[in-house]
């Protein structure tokens, strides 16, 4: 795994310092920052929910950068990319989005195509009660890696995972945030 950390403090100096992809993005941020700034480091646990927490995910794309790596997540239904919550102890983002890829797609050898987070997304979680979690926000930081597309034969989770060319990204996801991030990877192309 690439050697590569980045600490929640250093959150509102990267995306302040980078400019937002639209003004949906630029929301986001502020979002951030206002989650940041009642609940600092708090924001991490994923029982702080109010209005939300931290998550961590990733896009990964293929050694020619023309596909994008999916899972089909289980309790949303939708093709995604990997990522997840912020474990106890964890306070390393990157780290905290290469264990979901692992966990999901069993990659491990990954190459950080971004040092910066890549995208950052607030989305709605619907309540789960039979876990005593209400609805809630997760305020997602993504972070750019490439891999090699050979098959893995089974992600620890056990989740199905597809190669997608970006061209085929709306057909299989109507996720706006998966579309905009195929439209960042190909505008660094």
């Amino acid at each position: 795994m690439p050697r590569y950390t980045f600490a929640l403090d250093d959150l509102m100096p990267a995306l302040t310092d980078a400019p937002p992809a639209d003004e949906v993005e630029r929301g986001y941020v502020a979002a951030f920052a206002q989650l940041l700034e009642r609940w600092g480091h708090e924001a991490l646990r994923r029982t702080t929910f109010a209005p939300g927490h931290i998550t961590a995910s990733a896009f990964v794309v293929d050694a020619d950068r023309s596909r994008l790596l999916l899972i089909e997540h289980p309790v949303l239904s939708m093709w995604l990319q990997p990522g997840g919550h912020i474990e106890p102890g964890e306070t390393d983002l990157c780290k905290a989005a290469l264990r979901e890829v692992y966990e999901e797609t069993g990659y491990t050898e990954l190459s950080v195509l971004d040092p910066m987070p890549f995208d950052v997304d607030v989305h709605a979680i619907p309540a789960r009660p039979e876990k005593g979690e209400p609805a809630h926000q997760h305020f997602d930081v993504r972070f750019l890696f490439a891999a090699d597309d050979a098959v893995v034969e089974s992600p620890p989770e056990h989740l199905p995972v597809a190669w997608v060319p970006f061209g085929d990204v709306p057909r299989v996801t109507d996720d706006d945030s998966v579309r905009r991030a195929v439209r960042k990877i190909q505008r660094l192309s």
